[in-house]
């Protein structure tokens, strides 16, 4: 029998990373089941609420959530749902069914993450008929592909990859029918950030080598050179999860630079407090409601400290540079 390989500190790292898809979902199902904003499809991937979330941290991922949002869907829109979207280490994400009940359903959805990660998702779609049954309804022939580290069909692709292996992915969504020449959407949200600087430059540069019409939308940490920034580090490196990508989290500035070094065209970038404070105001009144905020200025910091950065580039002149709150 083949000695197995010795587990590393790039695996432990690398685990880490991989418990945030847990930590992620598991808010996102509290945050729901209190009102925050409407899942329907989130309770088959967590199916207890679990222990109750601070009304701060609640308050964050209905930002994140309602922001990330309102940018892909001012795309698909954009486009006429002629386009494609990438979600780069999509994680136990939802995104595929919303979109379907919504009638906003690109021409096809891939997502990529470590194959582990895959794994897991791919089974709870295969062992739960509402997730299922769609992906099987929306597709046309004999031959979807349905094992333990892969989907594909018509509309839904899921695939098990490193994002820092470029050259594999690369081949391995190819292999899968990504049409290059499609507007592309690519969407990563606190990824990058685990990715050495180099790392993440390669993944955005091949993205926008690769798409001549295309957005990039990334959600992750900003202003992480301040005292509570480094407490937000400290925090993550107990559990082991180094943010290797921390150095371009220092401002919106470096948000942006990222993009426009390597091929984007254009690049916008704002702290979470201000999204929040541009999202829809009615929406905003009705979950201030859902829960007593005693930690004002907590909340404020947290929204400080994460941002949403988007890039584009438009061969076809869509008006993409135009797409903003």
């Amino acid at each position: 029998m083949a000695a197995r390989k010795p587990f590393t500190d790039s695996d432990a790292a690398d685990e880490a990373v991989r418990t945030t898809c847990d930590d992620a979902t598991t808010c996102k199902r509290f945050a729901t089941s209190q009102g925050y904003w409407k899942d329907l499809y989130i309770h088959y991937f967590v199916r207890n609420v679990g222990e109750r979330k601070a009304p701060e941290i609640n308050r964050g991922y209905y930002a994140r959530v309602k922001g990330v949002n309102l940018l892909l869907d001012e795309f698909i829109k954009k486009t006429e749902c002629k386009c494609q979207i990438i979600n780069l280490g999509a994680g136990l994400d939802t995104t595929f069914w919303r979109l379907k009940d919504e009638n906003l359903l690109p021409q096809k959805l891939f997502e990529v993450d470590f194959p582990v990660v895959v794994a897991k998702k791919i089974h709870y779609i295969k062992t739960k008929p509402p997730l299922s049954k769609p992906i099987i309804d929306m597709h046309s022939t004999d031959s979807l592909l349905l094992d333990a580290h892969n989907l594909d069909s018509d509309r839904y692709c899921i695939v098990g990859a490193d994002l820092r292996d470029v050259s594999s992915l690369d081949e391995k969504l190819k292999k899968f029918h990504l049409n290059p020449e499609l507007p592309t959407l690519l969407l990563s949200e606190c990824v990058l950030v685990y990715m050495t600087p180099s790392q993440s430059s390669n993944l955005v540069h091949w993205a926008a080598e690769t798409f001549p019409t295309a957005m990039f939308i990334n959600y992750e940490q900003v202003n992480m050179s301040d005292r509570f920034g480094q407490v937000m580090i400290e925090n993550l490196q107990r559990r082991q999860c180094t943010l290797a990508g921390v150095e371009v989290c220092q401002s919106l500035d470096s948000q942006k630079k990222r993009f426009l070094r390597t091929g984007w065209e254009h690049a916008d970038a704002l702290d979470m407090i201000t999204v929040y404070s541009m999202l829809p105001q009615h929406d905003v009144a009705r979950i201030e409601h859902l829960e007593f905020l005693d930690e004002r200025e907590l909340l404020q910091q947290l929204l400080q400290h994460y941002c949403i950065c988007w890039a584009s580039k438009d061969k076809l002149n869509l008006g993409l540079s135009k797409l903003a709150f």
